[in-house]
């Protein structure tokens, strides 16, 4: 795959990185909303929905940019040659401690900005609750890396075909 990616223009190249960021963003989405739609249902609070799917779908685009950027800087990379099932788990791993760290800057910010001195709003950060979402992400996490581990493996092409197309129409 790296060589086509030399081979492709820069034009080619955003759009490729487009393509993965939507695919990404609905995957997480779709999972999000889930999430936030089962917490109405299990609290039986159904008065701000609409911003409960809000902050998931932000949360689902905010997360895949963070995806996009541990794979630009090779997060995992060493662990491909190992087998695909460990190498999946690893890589949801990293990537949740990734978002994690992502998640506590964030919140440290969110204080800062709000007039917390720089010790408070790191005391204040509410590791519980970032450690709570942070097992959903790896949960979460662990099919999304196994289904891109094993395209990376079977190539875009096969694997699209082995997706997308009936057993007796498969190229493979």
């Amino acid at each position: 795959m790296s060589g086509e990616n030399s081979k492709m223009t820069l034009k080619q190249k955003a759009a490729h990185e487009f393509k993965e960021f939507v695919v990404i963003f609905l995957y997480l989405a779709f999972f999000f909303c889930s999430i936030e739609t089962y917490k109405m249902l299990l609290l039986n609070d159904f008065r701000d929905s609409y911003l409960n799917y809000s902050f998931a779908l932000i949360n689902a685009l905010v997360i895949g940019k963070v995806i996009l950027i541990g794979e630009y800087a090779h997060l995992g990379k060493k662990y491909e040659t190992k087998q695909l099932l460990f190498s999946s788990i690893y890589k949801a791993f990293l990537f949740s401690l990734l978002v994690f760290a992502f998640h506590i800057v964030e919140e440290a910010i969110k204080r800062l900005l709000h007039g917390e001195s720089t010790a408070a709003a790191l005391h204040n950060v509410p590791v519980d609750d970032l450690l709570g979402r942070s097992l959903v992400v790896f949960c979460t996490f662990v099919p999304l890396f196994a289904f891109r581990e094993l395209r990376r493996v079977l190539g875009e092409d096969q694997f699209q075909d082995l997706l997308f197309h009936a057993a007796a129409d498969r190229k493979i």
